[in-house]
């Protein structure tokens, strides 16, 4: 099978948020094939990962047979390993690696759950991820929830942290599983003063209180917090979570497969954390893509709530009751309707 074309675009859907979430957020990669089947593949990086994908990676592929996907992903990173280690170029990457292996499974006429050794149809716990306070309405629709608690008025954090788990507990009840998400605001003190007032809420994780490269903070609260830290949603490679891994920075891992590198280095970081006896939740891990690893790899399995904007996406399965489904399409089971795509 082998590729004819690879191609790149920035679909925009009506209800993209006016932030960087779209201006540099997802972007859809097709790769066609002499065998009349595409593979679809989704990255971050917007339009300057678009550039990537069509100046760099596409020449890289074009010819070429669709397997091995590994010999192609290091081709890929080689090729951008002067300008690109981390961020964008690796985000651009993704993307292409997702379409080589929604292409493995459609060639194999199986789900890419199965091609991990993971089985389809069974039910996936999802939580669901808030700012602020879960409100009461959303109690019993998820399996568990996340809070992000940065507060959005300038008041004091570490008070809104609290007041924000306090009222959620209240409305979730004493078993769900309850997080929260500090996203890289919080320094070593406040995060210490959040946990030691929180901690009989049964908080399962905090989620990236410090800037992603601040190791010797995370090293502090490894040995200090009462409550798991959990980080890497803003990390790349496997060899970036081998660090990560090998310093035990973090008790929860939360690589992002349309960010780290794709599902090739996914399934790396998996086998990596399992030897560590580490857990990993992916970032949004009930959007499809990262959804057939969690189905496959998880012992623990529990999937993040994705992104409602990305309406162009067919074939996303649905929550329903708190939990999620793959089915039996193969590949990642998705439909593209390229001629209607609504491309910014």
């Amino acid at each position: 099978m082998r590729i004819t074309d690879v191609r790149a675009v920035q679909p925009i859907a009506a209800n993209s948020p006016p932030d960087w979430r779209t201006s540099l957020g997802q972007f859809l990669v097709v790769i066609d094939t002499d065998a009349g089947l595409t593979g679809y593949g989704v990255g971050g990086g917007g339009l300057a990962a678009v550039h990537v994908v069509r100046t760099v990676l596409r020449d890289l592929l074009l010819g070429r047979e669709s397997e091995p996907i590994d010999a192609h992903w290091r081709t890929m990173y080689d090729a951008t390993l002067p300008f690109g280690r981390k961020g964008i170029a690796i985000m651009a990457i993704s993307g292409v690696d997702l379409a080589l292996w929604d292409l493995r499974g459609k060639a194999a006429g199986c789900p890419v759950a199965q091609l991990l050794g993971g089985a389809v149809n069974r039910p996936i716990p999802t939580y669901f991820t808030v700012w602020g306070a879960v409100p009461p309405q959303l109690a019993g629709q998820h399996q568990a929830f996340k809070l992000h608690v940065e507060p959005r008025d300038g008041s004091d954090p570490i008070a809104a942290a609290v007041d924000f788990v306090e009222r959620s507990r209240l409305a979730i009840g004493p078993r769900c599983p309850l997080m929260i998400d500090a996203w890289m605001k919080w320094n070593v003190a406040t995060t210490l003063a959040v946990a030691e007032r929180v901690a009989r809420h049964q908080v399962a994780w905090i989620e990236e209180p410090l800037p992603a490269d601040d190791f010797a903070g995370y090293a502090t609260l490894n040995d200090q917090c009462p409550i798991p830290i959990a980080g890497g949603e803003h990390e790349f490679t496997a060899a970036g979570f081998a660090d990560l891994i090998e310093r035990r920075l973090h008790r929860v891992l939360q690589p992002d497969v349309c960010w780290c590198g794709g599902m090739t280095e996914l399934v790396k970081i998996y086998a990596m954390a399992r030897k560590a006896g580490l857990r990993v939740c992916p970032h949004r891990g009930a959007e499809v893509w990262g959804l057939h690893a969690v189905a496959a790899l998880d012992p623990e399995p529990l999937a993040e709530s994705g992104r409602p904007w990305m309406t162009w996406v067919g074939g996303q399965p649905p929550i329903v009751d708190g939990f999620i489904r793959l089915t039996d399409a193969p590949g990642f089971g998705v439909t593209i309707d390229e001629a209607h795509l609504p491309v910014g």
